[in-house]
């Protein structure tokens, strides 16, 4: 005997597929800037500053897509997977391509490798979480680790704000930055 197929909940996948595009959405726009970022700075920067909105905008759908399913009784196996995998693109590879192109701009070899670490360490954690959950250990309302919106919310926060000091005083965040970024780096 064959198993039924997996059961797919109209609105809180239209809430995970909003999510989804987000998140390409983001890494277009990121990608566009890292494009410009050298001919057109300011129009880079405006094209990052949308994919930080597109970033924060994936946190609303995320946050309605498990609410609705749970609210409606409607969680499933294929809910689950799918909401992993648009939260590796949100908050996973948009935010490691923002930090790459304007956090760790200045330290290109090192910069992706951060950037790939945190969308690995990322990957890793949600496969956590959806082998917990398959197995029911552990899944529900215990989390272990920090949750990837989380880790994503901070990361666009603080390039957010990053973007606002080179915007509000380009000599000093410049300056500062750099600053930081030798002394980081030294210590290292």
């Amino acid at each position: 005997m064959s198993e039924p197929p997996p059961k797919i909940y109209l609105l809180p996948n239209l809430m995970t597929a909003g999510n989804l595009f987000c998140g390409f959405a983001a890494t277009l726009k990121i990608l566009q800037g890292a494009l410009l970022q050298v001919s057109n700075p300011d129009v880079a920067t405006d094209l990052f500053h949308t994919a930080i909105w597109f970033i924060l905008g994936a946190f609303v759908f995320d946050f309605l897509d498990g609410r609705l399913a749970r609210l409606g009784g409607h969680d499933s196996p294929f809910g689950r997977e799918f909401d992993s995998l648009a939260d590796i693109v949100s908050f996973g590879l948009a935010p490691a391509l923002l930090v790459d192109r304007i956090v760790l701009q200045e330290v290109p070899r090192a910069g992706w490798v951060v950037a790939f670490v945190y969308l690995a360490c990322g990957a890793l954690r949600l496969a956590r979480f959806n082998c917990a959950a398959a197995n029911q250990t552990g899944a529900g309302k215990e989390f272990k680790g920090f949750p990837i919106p989380a880790a994503a919310g901070l990361i666009a926060s603080l390039t957010l704000f990053l973007l606002w000091l080179a915007d509000s005083d380009a000599t000093w965040a410049t300056g500062n930055l750099c600053c930081h970024h030798s002394c980081f780096f030294s210590r290292s």
